[in-house]
């Protein structure tokens, strides 16, 4: 790598070493001097994540709403979180939350009389295509094309990812599933076509080769682990090059990014290390870089998507936290129920707050993303300003598997594409389509009339005083 005084550095620079590219963060030498970081806001780029919740959430069956477990009681800006509401724990990110209640997700729903008891097994391709997919267990599987692949492909195309699928629950079991539809459709929520869903990573560690090119071949990866050298030591020569052609400020960043680089493979080698101990594990089929803990999962993951943003590796990440289906169980939520037994909760007042125990604690690992992307700068913004995450599900009250009043939420300024601080309730029958055709537009895509089964715009904004 080279720094020419007067020129500024290509926002594509690169650290190479053998068989490892790791990229560089957002620096003041990457602008011409004079005009620095002035000249990036004019056209800063919008960071956008879809993350999936499956089964819904507690607050979409008739009594959980009336304790207001997720939708507030009041709108627009003075609305209260309840303490049992699944989105209590990002409260400290009210400024950047933007609560859509009363959405529905007609496409997950049965079409035909051979459909239904199959909610679980099409939800998933539902929720960012908002189309109805097509049952079968062959390969003409048939559904849409999924919003942040409509973004990626527009928007992605000249980062070295144009999108990033990760998932916390296997999705490889392939072939055919229950009610003879295709594992396709519950497998992955990022269709690049209505016929191509895309593969999700489950392993942080495949995550993380992907974003720095660790090893050009298996050979080459599996050599650098065995010496237990790092990504790093593979381009030492390029960081020490760099050290006295940088700014003061500059390699304060720069110090700090490699360091956070550094963090996140020593987490990786311990799960690593800890899962081939011999040791029993809490989850015996994962894969030795997979974490036993949810929560620590949720974390590596989160803290690998700052590091694709941060150097503008991808600006595009879809994320499914679960699996339609599982009965995986999350001690630290204080339930001990398993999660698709607890969402059937036969609507027991018990039983929903049981269940909510465990939706309060999968949502909650959103705070660790968004504190992180808020102190992560990205030139005069922090990422959170940059962002819009998209979070939701294509089921409401899981117990009944009914895809009606789901929940969704905005978060993060989008560079000014969303206000924050708002709670909206749409009308009845309101298709969560008419929610994602605003954001698209909101994201660049003017000439898109709709999107799924959209019926227009819905307004996102707060109504003006009477």
């Amino acid at each position: 790598m080279n720094v020419l005084t007067g020129i500024a550095l290509p926002r594509r620079t690169f650290l190479r070493g053998a068989g490892a590219t790791v990229a560089l963060p957002l620096l003041d030498a990457m602008f011409p001097a004079g005009r620095l970081r002035a000249s990036a806001a004019n056209d800063p780029p919008t960071r956008l994540v879809c993350i999936e919740e499956v089964h819904g959430v507690a607050g979409c069956n008739e009594w959980g709403a009336e304790q207001h477990l997720f939708a507030p009681a009041a709108t627009g800006r003075d609305f209260e979180l309840a303490d049992a509401n699944v989105l209590k724990a990002l409260e400290p990110w009210r400024d950047y939350m933007t609560i859509v209640s009363n959405t529905d997700v007609r496409m997950a729903e049965a079409f035909d009389a051979q459909e239904v008891g199959g909610d679980h097994f099409r939800s998933s391709a539902v929720f960012l295509t908002q189309s109805h997919p097509r049952q079968t267990q062959g390969s003409d599987i048939l559904c849409g094309t999924s919003i942040d692949q409509l973004h990626a492909q527009r928007f992605g195309q000249e980062t070295a990812l144009p999108s990033l699928q990760l998932c916390i629950e296997r999705t490889d079991k392939g072939g055919g599933c229950d009610y003879n539809y295709s594992c396709a459709y519950t497998d992955s929520i990022s269709w690049s076509s209505p016929t191509t869903p895309l593969p999700m990573i489950r392993s942080p560690r495949t995550a993380f080769d992907m974003l720095f090119g660790a090893g050009g071949s298996a050979r080459e990866r599996a050599r650098r682990r065995r010496t237990h050298s790092s990504i790093l030591d593979w381009v030492a020569e390029e960081v020490a090059g760099m050290r006295s052609q940088l700014g003061a400020a500059d390699w304060r960043r720069v110090d700090r990014y490699l360091e956070s680089v550094r963090e996140i493979e020593r987490r990786i080698e311990r799960v690593e290390a800890r899962n081939t101990s011999g040791e029993p594990r809490e989850l015996p089929g994962a894969p030795p870089g997979v974490p036993d803990s949810f929560a620590e999962h949720m974390r590596l993951m989160f803290d690998l998507q700052i590091l694709a943003f941060e150097t503008d590796t991808t600006r595009v990440i879809a994320f499914k936290t679960g699996r339609d289906a599982s009965n995986r169980t999350f001690p630290e939520s204080g339930s001990d129920r398993a999660f698709h037994p607890a969402s059937h909760h036969g609507g027991r007042e018990r039983a929903i707050m049981e269940f909510n125990k465990i939706c309060q604690y999968r949502t909650g690992q959103l705070a660790y993303f968004l504190e992180r992307l808020q102190e992560t700068a990205d030139g005069d913004a922090s990422l959170l300003d940059r962002s819009m995450i998209i979070w939701g599900s294509p089921m409401g009250d899981a117990n009944l598997h009914n895809h009606r009043r789901c929940p969704l939420l905005l978060l993060g300024g989008a560079n000014g594409a969303l206000e924050g601080n708002l709670h909206l309730r749409a009308d009845a029958g309101t298709p969560m389509a008419n929610v994602f055709t605003t954001l698209l537009h909101r994201l660049g895509h003017t000439d898109l009339g709709g999107f799924g089964d959209s019926t227009g715009e819905f307004a996102l904004s707060a109504p003006a005083a009477q």
